[in-house]
């Protein structure tokens, strides 16, 4: 599988990243300390929804479009960062996480941005000029490790593969394992695509067996039966969430799940912690 974002920037799968994206770190934000803000795998920072690729596959049409045109104002601050990438009220850009957390940025927080693909990378410098983002080009889990802990004593790393490998998920279990014996109080987020239920409870139960105590799950599926084969939907493992993500987080949730969901199907938005 080559995954190139720019055919999916905007999807639901974004919409519901972002969403959650900004509601944590807001959340950490409550506090006046310094936040380091680090992406393994950024990405090309900012997507043409017009562009060839995005066209292709229209599935902006049943992710950002549907976010925009839905009147529920705990989805405000999710539009508000789309929005900050567009001039005027037409929708033409998408922001990546990088351009969604550049908006987030107080005076005292950093963030870091990785991108190894080279093309990829040198669109994420240019999206990403007008920011104080730092910009590596390096593999995404050894720079994971390299940057734990952060020179802040509080931070955030997103790791956000396209998991076109066969061994993505034990790398990032692997990794994630050593990462958090260097800084256990860390938070990290880990988003995942959802196609068959067996494989995720599979990894679920794996990561389950790292013992780390906070560890949040969610779980966006788009359809009332699984689909076979297909994309069923997306979701984030959350290591340490913060209290007032965490107790804000079901009304957000539901209205994720009812502004996304296809037609013909409610669909199922959940939480669970993973070490209950």
């Amino acid at each position: 599988m080559n995954y190139r974002h720019s055919f999916h920037a905007g999807n639901s799968a974004d919409v519901v990243k972002h969403s959650l994206l900004i509601a944590l770190v807001q959340a950490l934000q409550n506090k006046q300390g310094a936040l380091t803000l680090i992406d393994t795998h950024a990405g090309c920072g900012l997507y043409d929804l017009e562009g060839t690729e995005a066209q292709r596959t229209g599935e902006a049409t049943q992710g950002v479009l549907q976010a925009l045109a839905d009147p529920n104002p705990l989805l405000n601050p999710y539009r508000a960062a789309v929005e900050g990438v567009n001039v005027g009220a037409e929708l033409k850009l998408y922001p990546g996480s990088p351009r969604v957390l550049a908006q987030l940025l107080r005076p005292q927080d950093f963030l870091v941005l990785n991108e190894k693909h080279p093309e990829d990378a040198r669109a994420l410098r240019k999206a990403m000029r007008d920011t104080p983002a730092a910009v590596h080009q390096r593999d995404a889990y050894e720079l994971w490790l390299a940057m734990v802990p952060p020179r802040t004593s509080r931070g955030v790393v997103v790791v956000d593969p396209p998991f076109e490998q066969q061994d993505e998920r034990s790398r990032i279990t692997a990794t994630l394992a050593a990462a958090y014996r260097k800084w256990a109080h860390g938070v990290t987020v880990i988003w995942f695509p959802l196609k068959e239920r067996p494989t995720h409870a599979h990894w679920k139960h794996k990561l389950r067996g790292l013992g780390i105590p906070k560890f949040l799950s969610i779980e966006h599926w788009l359809y009332d039966a699984d689909q076979p084969g297909i994309y069923n939907g997306a979701g984030l493992f959350i290591v340490n969430p913060p209290y007032a993500f965490t107790q804000a987080l079901p009304p957000l949730l539901d209205a994720l799940r009812a502004a996304l969901a296809p037609e013909g199907h409610r669909g199922e938005i959940s939480s669970e912690w993973l070490n209950d």
